[in-house]
């Protein structure tokens, strides 16, 4: 039976960051993408993310990929829940929860967002790029409209809720499924340490690294994120090819 993907988008996402991923997924599998813009904590996106596939055929796989923020929460999904997954992807995220440090500057971003919102866009196309990016002015302004479109109002929300994300490592240990976790190698936002940390807690994680990419993987890179998702697909429907 087709597996079903849930791809959950990140932090000042909309469902445009996996534009280029899932086309590529597609005929091997039934793709959804959770919507992450109107809740006011993690918890309340993974109830609404399971809510996006409580549908699904019975007996179909059931593969999640969390990119950034849609880490968290794939992996609050899990938490306290009789219900699994068949397989994840963790893609540019972390399991650990806001440190004091971050806190605070979650905080200058969320005043930073109701006094200028395309200036933190701007600075966060920058930031969240690879740098080899930088000169293709046609592909930031895509980047930074991309951004833009979620609004100031859900970008505070998603901060908000961020803020209050919890501290997933003690569980990461029990995880009985197949789990690949991608970062890009100049990864800013969430570095590459952080990664590290996921696959070593995960016993049976398999990390790799996306050359040439920063954060915004899907985006920079999204042949080889589609690679990664369907070589596990493949680990389940036995395809070989």
């Amino acid at each position: 039976m087709k597996p079903v993907l849930l791809l959950i988008p990140g932090m000042l996402n909309t469902a445009a960051v996996w534009r280029e991923v899932a086309p590529l997924l597609a005929p091997r599998c039934e793709v959804r993408i959770a919507d992450v813009q109107r809740q006011a904590s993690i918890a309340e996106m993974a109830r609404d993310a399971w809510a996006r596939v409580a549908d699904r055929p019975p007996g179909a796989p059931l593969v999640v990929c969390g990119f950034s923020m849609g880490g968290y929460v794939a992996l609050e999904m899990l938490a306290g829940q009789a219900r699994r997954f068949d397989g994840l992807v963790l893609l540019d995220t972390s399991c650990r929860p806001e440190s004091a440090e971050g806190a605070a500057v979650r905080e200058k971003t969320i005043a930073a967002i109701g006094r200028d919102f395309d200036k933190v866009v701007a600075g966060v196309a920058q930031f969240a790029s690879d740098d080899a990016r930088h000169a293709d002015e046609t592909w930031m302004a895509a980047l930074r409209e991309q951004l833009r479109a979620i609004g100031p109002e859900a970008a505070i929300r998603q901060n908000r809720a961020i803020l209050g994300r919890a501290d997933y490592r003690a569980a990461l240990a029990q995880l009985q499924l197949p789990v690949r976790v991608l970062c890009g190698r100049s990864d800013r936002i969430t570095p590459p340490e952080l990664s590290k940390e996921l696959a070593a807690l995960i016993p049976s994680a398999e990390l790799a690294w996306i050359d040439g990419a920063g954060h915004m993987t899907p985006l920079e890179a999204p042949a080889q994120v589609a690679a990664a998702i369907g070589a596990l697909l493949d680990t389940l429907t036995g395809d070989k090819t």
